[in-house]
């Protein structure tokens, strides 16, 4: 005797009228995004930078990442003289369609007394720092650099995590050729007298 298979209601059609409307960032404009684009869309994620005229997302971060962002700020926000500041997670409006996020930046303290700005400038920023991660690691190591020389800012760092320990590669401006040149790579210790004195024990960072 066969018997018949149970009955499986059919999932009913789902009402496309009930669903959320896609928010506008979704689809980009023909031309891109501009820089003041990032004020005004709503619902885009923390820490979203524009690179020419692409929004760019954050990808959770490694605990290098984190470990290297805390132990920086902490001792350049020690070393920096009194009239330079030292922040993260702001954003650098660096022409219409450019407005990357450095991991750490060293300002001109004149440009933190608006407490209600979005945004930094290039001429605000002494210093540039990115810690470079496996899915950023393209645009850390050429595209970003490349918009800040641009743009620029005098000092940038690079922050690698090589062989278990972090490596830093420093690079000044050339301001003939509107590129950095790298004035040199450390390892153990970062002891430089520019853009300020500075002197970090970078292995103490991984032993915490």
């Amino acid at each position: 005797m066969s018997i018949a298979p149970p009955h499986v209601a059919e999932a009913p059609d789902a009402d496309i009228s009930e669903t959320e409307p896609l928010p506008s960032w979704v689809i980009p404009p023909a031309e891109g995004f501009t820089a003041d684009d990032l004020d005004r869309l709503r619902g885009i994620p923390p820490h979203t930078e524009l690179i020419d005229g692409t929004l760019v997302f954050a990808s959770p971060q490694t605990r290098f990442h984190a470990l290297m962002l805390f132990a920086l700020q902490k001792e350049l926000d020690q070393a920096a003289p009194d009239h330079l500041r030292v922040e993260r997670e702001m954003t650098l409006k660096l022409g219409e369609r450019q407005r990357p996020e450095p991991d750490i930046v060293v300002l001109h303290a004149h440009a933190d007394s608006d407490m209600m700005r979005t945004f930094y400038e290039a001429s605000d920023v002494l210093l540039a720092i990115e810690v470079v991660s496996a899915e950023s690691a393209e645009r850390d190591r050429n595209r970003k650099p490349q918009l800040y020389a641009e743009a620029g800012i005098p000092h940038f760092w690079r922050v690698e995590y090589e062989d278990g320990q972090p490596t830093v590669y420093v690079h000044q401006l050339n301001p003939a050729t509107h590129a950095y040149t790298l004035t040199g790579s450390h390892r153990d210790r970062l002891k430089l007298s520019l853009p300020f004195e500075i002197d970090i024990d970078l292995a103490a960072i991984i032993k915490r």
